[in-house]
């Protein structure tokens, strides 16, 4: 096998579990409506969402939850949430479709393939990505989403007054991001706690077990500077 054959190392294992029927119905009903294909060609964003709102990302957006309350907060603003486990999918269409929200659509498919094909240059406005797979052991490090090499890759997307907003609670992750992004020449790190949590991030199922645990949450923000 050449290297130009190898299959890319993920940042997820594809673990789809059981598809209740509700999120099954929510697949079927509403797809056509709140999804978007994977396409290997760029988006334009007019054909997808009824007002020109500035653009956010949410790259793994889970169950859907948090990524519903952002957007219908945050309703002057677009956002294209990215997930490939099928049932978080059809829980977020089913929330969407009832709370009759027109700023959120849904891309299942791989994120990095998603901003490498279909995401212009400059044109993100901020970058939401909330507790990704930490991947604690030694050997899996190199699933970690967060490297220079996907840094350098939102840096082309992000627009000149764009941010990055990330939230873990695993610390070595943080650390090393926080490192990342300091070495980085293109990234500003904004001055504010880490361990504060923005009034914008509601708080998850995911963080509220964490916290239970004693887990301490990092919320990392940056911007192009």
């Amino acid at each position: 096998m050449t290297i130009e054959n190898k299959r890319p190392v993920r940042s997820y294992i594809l673990r789809q579990g059981r598809l209740t029927k509700y999120q099954e119905s929510g697949i079927k009903n509403f797809s056509t409506q709140y999804r978007i294909p994977f396409q290997k060609s760029l988006l334009n964003f007019d054909q997808f969402f009824s007002k020109k709102n500035k653009i956010i990302l949410e790259i793994g957006f889970g169950m859907g939850d948090t990524t519903f309350e952002i957007a219908k907060a945050m309703n002057n603003f677009n956002f294209l949430a990215i997930e490939v486990h099928s049932p978080g999918v059809g829980n977020l269409l089913n929330k969407i479709n009832l709370g009759q929200i027109e700023n959120l659509k849904i891309i299942q498919h791989d994120a990095i393939e998603v901003i490498n094909e279909m995401i212009p240059k400059r044109s993100l406005d901020g970058v939401h990505i909330f507790f990704p797979d930490p991947w604690p052991k030694k050997k899996h490090h190199k699933r970690r989403l967060l490297k220079k090499s996907f840094l350098d890759l939102l840096e082309s997307k992000l627009s000149l007054s764009g941010y990055v907003h990330l939230a873990t609670d695993w610390e070595p992750y943080a650390l090393e991001i926080i490192s990342l992004v300091e070495q980085h020449l293109n990234y500003k790190m904004t001055d504010r706690d880490f361990n504060e949590r923005p009034t914008s991030r509601p708080l998850t199922k995911y963080e509220n077990r964490g916290l239970r645990l004693g887990h301490q949450v990092w919320d990392i923000i940056f911007t192009l500077g």
